[in-house]
Parts: C-alpha cells; sequence; structure tokens
C-alpha cells in the first residue's frame, strides 16, 4: 500500500471509539508521548502553539473519575440526579488507558477563535496518530469542564476543550456517515 494511500485512509477512516469498545490493555507512557508528540505539529498562527495537555493514566485515572462523577453530582439537583450516569461518568474514565485533558493558553497576540482552532489541529493530529496505531480516541466535552479549572490547576489565562479518552479496541474499521461533498461545495469560477 503507497504511503499516500495509508494516509488518505487513516483521514478517512478515522472514528470515535468509545471507551466501552475499549479492551483492557495498557498504552505505554512512551506511546502515549510520542502521540502527543504527532498533536504538538499542528499548525498555529504566528507560532504560538497555545495546547498543552494533563494525561491521566494508572491510578491518575481514578481521581479523575472520582472528580467528574462529584462534579455530576454538585451540579445536578437531587431530583434530577440520577446513579447511573454518576456510575457510567466514573465507568467512561475507568475504562479507558488513559484520559488526555486538552488545554488551551491564550497568548492574545492572535485572536482566540484562531488559537481554538489551532488546538482542535492538534487534536485531530492527535487521533489520526492513535488511529494509525490502532488506539482509538473520542473527544468529549462534557458541561462539568468549567469547573475543572483548579482540579486541571489552570491559570487565569487557561481553558480545559475537552477530554480525549483513549483505549486499544477490536472494533471494524468503518467509514462515517457524511453527507456527498458535492452539497457542500460552492463554486466561484468568474
Amino acid at each position: 500500500m503507497s504511503t499516500e494511500k495509508i494516509i488518505l485512509d487513516n483521514i478517512k477512516y478515522r472514528r470515535s471509539i468509545f471507551p466501552a469498545s475499549y479492551i483492557d490493555r495498557d498504552i505505554p507512557d512512551e506511546v502515549i508521548k510520542e502521540l502527543l508528540t504527532y498533536a504538538n505539529y499542528a499548525p498555529s498562527h504566528k507560532l504560538t502553539q497555545p495546547w498543552f495537555f494533563t494525561v491521566f493514566n494508572g491510578e491518575g485515572l481514578l481521581g479523575l473519575a472520582d472528580k467528574m462523577a462529584e462534579l455530576y453530582r454538585l451540579q445536578t439537583d437531587e431530583e434530577q440526579f440520577l446513579q447511573k450516569k454518576y456510575d457510567n461518568i466514573r465507568e467512561k474514565v475507568l475504562k479507558s488507558a488513559a484520559v488526555i485533558a486538552i488545554n488551551i493558553a491564550y497568548s492574545d497576540v492572535v485572536p482566540r477563535w484562531e488559537e481554538i482552532a489551532a488546538v482542535g489541529c492538534a487534536t485531530q493530529n492527535l487521533w489520526l496518530a492513535a488511529r494509525a496505531k490502532g488506539i482509538g480516541g473520542y473527544w468529549s466535552t462534557p458541561g462539568t469542564l468549567g469547573d475543572m479549572q483548579e482540579f486541571l490547576q489552570l491559570e487565569a489565562h487557561e481553558e480545559c476543550l475537552g477530554l480525549f479518552y483513549l483505549g486499544y479496541h477490536e472494533e471494524k474499521e468503518r467509514l462515517g456517515l457524511r453527507k456527498p461533498i458535492e452539497e457542500k461545495i460552492r463554486w466561484v469560477k468568474r
């Protein structure tokens, strides 16, 4: 298979693989560091490189699971609280081999939307690198993120833009459901 086809298929077949599909297999720290190294090659205007990451694995996953479940409990009215949802929040984290907090440090050198876009590019690089290594990934933006500032030790100019769940899996490759590209292109030829 040509290098071109490998790269294009990696983009074409990239999918969200959720923690329920992860198998019980650790991801070595060196592999996680390698994935984040590829994330680090993302483009950013004026080279602000606003992304940084907090990696939870091993016993760190337990602390994250407890924090996220507790935030759900604190943010939910008693009559709306569901023990099943509380348990699912914990289980999703604990079923993962690693969870990476995707963080941004705003530089105020360029518009914030450009820095958010750069972090999105870094996350896509992470996702594609994970897929290339047979690791499933899923970017989640739970409502509790706004209350994770202290837990993640973020400063005033920093923010968490989501959690990226990682785990080995045995799912079959599949194409995503997309509308035809013809519906998404406007040609201007004059």
